[in-house]
């Protein structure tokens, strides 16, 4: 168990990506503080997972797209917790549109609550991290983030403004042994691909070079080892895990 007695953050948690994350870190004996918007269906079966590790989860409810709310939320965990060693910024919605057509409140959504809530969680836990001296940041972005999507111009300028927010925190923090990282997720079997029409989704695993959709344990692999010791000399990189979409 190569997590086992630390402590973490994960936003977003109730399903999907969020949700594989928890599970990964629960089964590496992470005690895991889970934010989602209410109340979810997922919180039995994690603590159960966690109680079979001997470890406990923990699920806290704020809307990521309210400032004050998920302030107060975040910082009662933080104090809750003593600390946490690591963050996942994984929260995040899309509102797709073509640009000239998108209205702003569609725009303010996503920006709200894809880029500015991991801003605001950023500033309440990387403060305890810096006094601690350690910690790692794992920010969520995606290849729409790095290469761009038609009809997706605000997840799009969400994403890439993630990254572009993590490699200059990764600047301010490093020197105190804090390290910032973003994962960017290809064509990964979820909810909100689900929904696609079975024609598209067969269009995005032929452009893949790998030939096959990605699954949430992919990210979340990808997210254990960014929070482990494994990359103690990795910050401020972009990590995709797209099975070759963005080579």
């Amino acid at each position: 168990m190569i997590l086992e007695h630390k402590k973490a953050l994960v936003t977003g948690s109730s399903r999907g990506i969020g949700r594989g994350i928890c599970e990964k870190f629960l089964n590496e004996g992470y005690e895991v503080w889970g934010l989602c918007s209410k109340p979810s269906s997922a919180k039995d079966d994690l603590e159960k997972l966690a109680e079979k590790n001997n470890t406990t989860y923990h699920e806290i409810c704020a809307d990521v797209g309210n400032a004050e709310q998920v302030t107060e939320v975040v910082k009662n965990a933080l104090k809750e917790a003593d600390g946490f060693d690591v963050l996942v910024n994984n929260a995040g919605i899309t509102r797709d549109g073509l640009s000239f057509r998108m209205k702003k409140e569609d725009w303010d959504d996503v920006i709200r609550i894809n880029l500015t809530s991991a801003f605001l969680i950023c500033q309440i836990v990387s403060s305890d991290m810096i006094r601690r001296k350690t910690g790692s940041i794992i920010n969520m972005s995606s290849i729409v983030g790095v290469h761009g999507q038609g009809g997706q111009v605000n997840y799009a300028a969400s994403k890439g403004g993630l990254i572009a927010f993590s490699k200059s925190l990764a600047k301010e923090v490093g020197g105190r042994g804090v390290r910032v990282n973003c994962i960017a997720p290809g064509f990964i079997e979820t909810d909100m691909t689900a929904v696609l029409k079975p024609e598209l989704q067969q269009a995005m695993i032929e452009s893949v070079p790998l030939k096959r959709a990605g699954i949430t344990e992919d990210i979340a692999n990808a997210a254990l080892f960014l929070a482990s010791e494994m990359s103690s000399y990795i910050t401020g990189q972009v990590i995709g895990v797209d099975g070759g979409m963005g080579a």
